[in-house]
């Protein structure tokens, strides 16, 4: 087996690629132009790296380059070695709760650790003497079990918020909800149905879309909660969201007041199994927001996926109390951490 690397703002679509992504069935997040488009105003730009066996992709990684925090804010130059101290990140940045590694189909689970420490070995001489080592994010239970080993240190860190889908249609799914939910999502689904100052608009490859608002707007949110700890993504910009927003597999939810000022919205990832519900920003009500809309917005990712009749919802991790009344079960999500001299042991 080879390990490749393919910066996505410079190099070439990787041979292969775009069955590997197909077959695979990768999130949107996943396309080579996508993370093309993330890595030019990115901090941290993401790397591809794909695991091939003859002409065949066998498996890939999104791998994000770190610096201190305070050093730089953007990217440095494609190619560019770092001598100053930083470390590596296999992750994907936009697909919360999810890992940043993917097999192909089928393949051996016996044989993932060994395809994982040979990426590990590959490491130091392509990315430089600066590097401190490499941190897994976002691992399921069997990956973990793939990454333990003598100097590592694999640790439950986190869940994320999965509903198991087996309803056929959203009025099932409220159906079940306690007595206290159901009847607050159905009052805020009448109330918005009935409130002529509101305009609820959604679906796939939004072109009427004003990016630098989304973007402004989700921005905003996330400083008011506050970031993940030591978290290492740049908020999406305008002009990324310009292009990510009118993907065809890039459903986007809007709630917009009669003056034409965008209230909230919510980007949900296409997929034919496991449907991602991604950003989401409001205004608060001190500044002329609505109740509510959040909940709203659970009920049209259900309308989608009891229509689409996919296996899962998954909604990031945060607020997992809240999404606990609304059906979601919590997966346990790992990281593992790989000092530099123990990387591929």
């Amino acid at each position: 087996m080879k390990i490749h690397f393919h910066d996505p703002r410079t190099d070439p679509v990787p041979g292969g690629w775009p069955e590997f992504f197909e077959s695979a069935r990768l999130h949107p997040v996943w396309d080579y132009e996508v993370m093309g488009l993330d890595a030019w105003i990115a901090r941290n730009p993401p790397v591809l790296v794909t695991v091939t066996d003859g002409a065949a992709i066998v498996a890939a990684l999104s791998v994000l380059v770190c610096r201190p925090r305070l050093r730089h804010r953007f990217a440095p130059t494609p190619g560019h070695r770092l001598l100053r101290p930083f470390w590596a990140e296999v992750c994907q940045p936009w697909l919360s709760g999810h890992p940043g590694v993917v097999f192909a189909p089928g393949f051996p689970a016996g044989e993932r650790r060994a395809v994982l420490r040979e990426f590990e070995r590959s490491l130091r001489p392509r990315l430089g003497p600066g590097l401190l080592g490499l941190l897994y994010r976002a691992l399921g239970e069997d990956l973990a079990r793939d990454l333990r080993g003598r100097g590592r240190l694999v640790k439950l860190v986190d869940t994320v918020a999965v509903l198991d889908n087996h309803f056929g249609s959203e009025d099932e799914w409220i159906a079940s909800l306690a007595k206290s939910r159901r009847g607050g999502l159905r009052r805020q689904r009448r109330r918005l149905a009935a409130d002529p100052d509101i305009v609820v608009k959604g679906g796939p490859g939004r072109e009427d879309l004003d990016s630098a608002e989304v973007a402004a707007l989700l921005r905003a949110h996330r400083e008011r909660h506050g970031a993940l700890a030591l978290d290492t993504r740049t908020m999406p910009t305008a002009a990324f969201l310009h292009r990510f927003l009118r993907r065809p597999d890039v459903h986007t939810l809007t709630y917009t007041g009669a003056d034409g000022r965008l209230l909230a919205v919510n980007t949900l990832l296409d997929h034919p199994d496991s449907p991602v519900k991604q950003h989401w920003g409001t205004l608060p009500v001190t500044e002329g927001g609505r109740q509510g809309l959040l909940f709203d917005s659970y009920i049209h990712a259900m309308r989608y996926a009891t229509r689409r009749g996919v296996r899962e919802l998954t909604a990031g991790r945060g607020l997992p109390e809240l999404k606990a009344t609304l059906g979601f079960r919590a997966r346990p999500v790992y990281s593992a951490a790989v000092p530099r001299p123990v990387l591929g042991r």
